[in-house]
């Protein structure tokens, strides 16, 4: 029901759309039935059981955002892992406001650079083959900037650690193999 609502002509981003909205809607941080898995460094993982079967992810937040002035709401970014639908390693990034139309987001984690498709507040990998060389760039990286450009037209970077990621994928793939 939800892939017709959105009206999405690409299986792979309704696809997309329909996975995070799963996990940020009624399996998000804190909600009934959600199970945190545990902490490492800046990264945390949790699982839920839902009509859907059962999802796993680890998200994180910036340790710094850029510009400093803008009112956003809260910024996250996901790994999602969902067994049933032989999902893994499913990116995913909630930008904190509504993205330009039309506009891509983009993830640097040293040399490497990956584009996002956008709708929205949210942000996903087109390509699935993308996904996972970017959760490996995630492996081997320190740090990681996500940039967008708002319906506004200002143009925002976020930097996380990538500190934890490892365990953290870990511990999702453990629960969720």
């Amino acid at each position: 029901m939800i892939l017709r609502i959105l009206n999405l002509s690409n299986p792979l981003r309704a696809l997309a759309i329909a996975g995070a909205l799963a996990v940020t809607g009624a399996t998000g941080a804190g909600a009934e039935g959600t199970e945190r898995l545990g902490q490492d460094n800046d990264w945390a993982a949790y699982a839920a059981e839902n009509d859907g079967g059962k999802t796993c992810y680890t998200l994180s937040t910036p340790k710094d955002m850029a510009p400093k002035n803008v009112n956003r709401d809260p910024v996250y970014f996901f790994v999602t892992f969902r067994p049933k639908d032989k999902i893994r390693n499913q990116v995913s990034v909630i930008i904190g406001y509504p993205f330009k139309e039309g506009s891509t987001a983009s993830v640097e984690i040293g040399a490497s650079k990956f584009t996002l498709f956008t709708d929205d507040n949210k942000a996903w990998i087109d390509d699935v083959a993308e996904q996972d060389k970017l959760v490996a760039a995630m492996k081997a990286g320190a740090t990681m900037t996500v940039s967008g450009t708002s319906h506004r037209g200002t143009n925002t970077s976020d930097k996380y650690s990538l500190s934890g990621i490892s365990a953290s994928l870990g511990r999702i793939a453990k629960a969720c193999p």
